[in-house]
């Protein structure tokens, strides 16, 4: 009989041990220390930059764009942080940060304008892995000092100081999520005490303080709203510029933003309340009130909110001329103004709802909307009435109306003898014709 030999018991036993002391061995070997890295050591061990003196490497990116250092930025992690170093010297500042908006020629505001949304990028790669608090406060401590950046500091006409700083904006956060875009808001606040800036004026009578009205508007359209292409984008920003204050305050702060200007640059508050403007002037104030309750049920605004903005912008700083109510109404489309119209025929305000679609109809005349939009706008309104003779008696205030607002006109252009008004009064009187025409069209077809 052949023996065969059994295996030892203690064969795994040993081989365990010997490979948990050759792991032992190993966790116990010195580890070599992390090099950090400093403008004086160059980049990482073995690159090609590793083997150039950093103030070779300076010499380098001094013969880079601006566009071409923010790609370089991206290769890595180090050449990130150097070129952070590299853009906090001051020589990098003073060459590539431009202080002077102050240009006779297109072509070099262009140029300016341009340098700033590559600046912008730039920021925006070279901070990309600093937390949000962190990039703005370095970004900005760059731009901080610069007059032309500031409210009321810059005095000249044609500065494109506010322009440049608002493509810079666009260019480094487009992309952020909201919750960022929010942190930047705030940090510009912050910055730039703009909501206690907003409040000194929004607080005051219309038009007193008209030097901080321009610089508020000027700040907040060319930094904040205009450079934006996406509706979204701008709604946003408007909104956080409204949403501090109360509706009041919101209507008098809209109309800074947005209301006519005069031909010296100024904002035009009286002129809205003396007579009708034309087309042109309302078109900013239509647009931003369409950005903000196009969709009501999108951007969280309630039909409520809206009405009460309105209401209180049509009467700052008194009750404005009817027609550029009317006008403004047009402007804003068929939903809003059948809204705003419905919601008065429902509180029982007939005359104020007649003599509004009277000018609404003269609007159309004047500006060359087609008379039937007036036409199913005031059947829509009709159908809100729920009995015939409500509805009789909302089309019989509008005929009376009709001859009222004709009269006045009248009344008015004989005793100013006013050309102006007397072919207001011709108007009139072709609208009158020209949407009865089309109403009864409608009605017999």
């Amino acid at each position: 009989m052949v023996m065969v030999r059994r295996p030892s018991r203690n064969a795994g036993k040993y081989t365990v041990t010997l490979k948990s002391q050759q792991h032992r061995r190993t966790q116990n070997r010195p580890r070599p220390c992390r090099t950090y890295m400093t403008r004086s050591r160059c980049l990482t061990r073995g690159s090609f930059f590793h083997r150039l003196p950093s103030e070779v490497f300076d010499m380098i990116l001094d013969k880079l764009s601006v566009l071409e250092i923010s790609v370089f930025s991206m290769v890595s992690k180090e050449i990130t942080s150097y070129v952070v170093d590299y853009i906090s010297t001051l020589a990098w500042k003073n060459k590539s940060i431009i202080q002077s908006f102050h240009y006779s020629t297109c072509l070099e505001q262009r140029s300016t304008l341009e340098h700033y949304r590559d600046l912008g990028v730039l920021f925006k790669r070279s901070t990309l892995l600093l937390p949000t608090k962190d990039r703005l406060k370095f970004i900005f401590s760059k731009f901080s000092q610069i007059p032309c950046f500031m409210m009321e500091q810059c005095l000249a006409p044609d500065c494109i100081g506010f322009s440049s700083y608002g493509v810079f904006l666009q260019a480094l956060i487009a992309g952020w999520d909201e919750l960022e875009c929010h942190r930047v808001f705030n940090f510009l606040c912050d910055l730039t005490n703009l909501l206690q800036k907003t409040e000194g004026v929004i607080s005051g009578k219309p038009g007193v303080r008209w030097y901080q009205e321009l610089q508020l508007r000027l700040f907040c359209r060319q930094v904040l709203l205009d450079p934006w292409p996406n509706q979204l984008d701008c709604q946003f920003w408007l909104t956080q510029l409204l949403k501090p204050w109360p509706l009041v305050s919101q209507a008098h702060l809209l109309f800074i933003l947005y209301g006519p200007l005069l031909p010296e640059g100024t904002l035009g508050w009286q002129d809205l309340v003396e007579r009708g403007l034309p087309h042109g002037a309302l078109w900013d104030l239509a647009k931003a009130i369409l950005l903000l309750f196009g969709k009501l049920e999108v951007n969280g605004q309630t039909t409520i909110s809206m009405l009460a903005i309105l209401e209180e912008l049509i009467v700052i700083p008194q009750p404005w001329h009817v027609e550029n109510v009317a006008r403004l109404l047009v402007l804003c489309g068929s939903s809003l103004c059948y809204t705003v119209l419905a919601s008065k025929a429902i509180s029982g305000r007939l005359l104020e709802i007649s003599r509004l679609i009277v000018y609404i109809i003269l609007v159309c005349e004047k500006d060359g909307y087609h008379m039937s939009w007036a036409v199913k706008l005031v059947q829509q309104i009709c159908k809100v009435f729920n009995t015939a003779p409500e509805k009789f008696y909302f089309i019989q205030q509008l005929e009376n109306m009709f001859s009222e607002v004709t009269r006045e006109v009248f009344e008015f252009s004989v005793a100013e003898n006013h050309m102006e008004t007397f072919q207001t009064l011709c108007i009139l009187q072709d609208s009158s014709a020209h949407f009865h025409t089309k109403f009864l069209h409608m009605l017999l077809r």
